[in-house]
């Protein structure tokens, strides 16, 4: 048969899917290049805020420093699925923001694209990310949090000795002695130039050797050994200062005993949230399955949320998405307190607040599509 010129319909037909294929590929990546920039600056400024803190319990004795990277990897992995979620909503708004702003919408919408096809690319991008928050949230935030627990514990646990850091000074749990070690000599059990001030029968004695060592008695005492030191005892203001010179002079060491407290439903595995179901354990349960709910429906709320009206200025859509945001992270957490104090029931702090925010998504999807429609029968 006799090949016939195709018509513009079908060649219409034909470049239909290949159109719509860009369409979704060129809008993944640019969501994915704009997600992963602002993730790097959220969690750059999470991880310097927790650093400048983690510093500061640091200097103040209230944590060791080789504690500090450790709880800083704790803390950052514990934030990663609000983050995420919150990058996620972010790179979708912000890219459906500058399409506005450079009329690419309006070449979309003529070539046949309407506002409830960009739910299709949203969520083939929405979703991996949404399935990573949620095994940040089940699995490895509860984890997380448990770990850090541990690590501290462990550090309080420490005597004080084993807790003094070189070139600071360092209070005993007991309150009656502060140390103060120049140097630590690596791979050996010595220190070198240190001084100890005690307070034994009202009387303060300071003592100052050049070396130490630790020593473990028989029965599993532990004594701190100073050689080649001198110590001075007396009462300040007044003349009656003793000094005395040794060669050897053994501190017994106090164990310490770190307070174990109860542990909270945050730092539970989501299993054993599923054993103990009660009330408090369930509101933690929900928290975390509702950070990757939050996720897709903030994703899918940030295209109509996107639409930038010129005439109103460019930054009230950011605004009032950042506000809706805002409102809906308060408003699962203030769910969450209610199911633990029983105030309203597991079935309503879970769906209530989802399924009002699913409809508030419709609502402003059928507002924009109106305008849309409305606009197409004006002249």
């Amino acid at each position: 048969m006799p090949d016939y010129p195709q018509t513009d319909r079908q060649k219409s037909k034909r470049q239909g899917p290949l159109r719509t294929s860009v369409f979704h590929r060129e809008l993944v990546r640019e969501f994915a290049g704009t997600g992963l920039l602002v993730f790097s600056i959220l969690l750059g400024i999470v991880v310097l805020s927790q650093l400048i803190r983690l510093l500061g319990e640091s200097v103040s004795g209230l944590l060791a420093v080789e504690g500090v990277l450790a709880l800083l990897g704790f803390s950052a992995l514990n934030y990663l699925p609000v983050l995420l979620s919150l990058s996620l909503f972010l790179s979708v708004l912000l890219t459906l923001t500058r399409s506005y702003r450079d009329s690419e919408m309006v070449v979309w919408f003529c070539s046949g694209i309407g506002l409830t096809r960009w739910m299709r690319p949203v969520l083939w991008y929405a979703l991996p990310v949404a399935g990573i928050i949620a095994l940040l949230s089940l699995v490895l935030s509860p984890w997380a949090l448990t770990k850090a627990d541990e690590f501290k514990h462990r550090l309080n646990s420490r005597d004080e000795v084993a807790a003094a850091t070189p070139g600071a000074f360092r209070e005993s749990k007991q309150d009656d002695r502060v140390y103060f070690i120049e140097n630590v000599e690596v791979g050996q059990n010595r220190v070198g130039n240190i001084f100890v001030q005690s307070v034994q029968h009202g009387k303060t004695g300071i003592m100052v050797a050049k070396q130490g060592l630790q020593e473990t008695a028989p029965n599993g005492d532990r004594f701190l050994v100073l050689l080649d030191g001198t110590r001075y005892e007396g009462t300040p203001g007044q003349r009656d200062y003793k000094i005395v010179e040794f060669e050897r002079y053994a501190m017994r060491i106090e164990e310490v005993k770190a307070r174990k407290e109860s542990a909270l439903p945050r730092t539970f595995s989501t299993w054993h949230l599923l054993q103990n179901p009660t009330a408090w354990n369930i509101a933690e349960l929900e928290w975390r399955i509702g950070l990757p709910l939050s996720a897709l429906i903030l994703s899918l709320l940030a295209i109509p949320l996107s639409f930038v009206n010129p005439r109103a200025g460019r930054s009230l859509n950011l605004i009032m998405a950042l506000v809706i945001y805002m409102i809906y992270n308060n408003m699962i957490s203030v769910t969450n307190s209610w199911v633990g104090q029983e105030k309203i029931s597991p079935v309503a702090g879970l769906a209530g607040i989802h399924t009002l925010m699913l409809v508030l998504m419709l609502l402003f999807f059928y507002r924009r599509l109106s305008v849309f429609s409305w606009r197409r029968l004006l002249p």
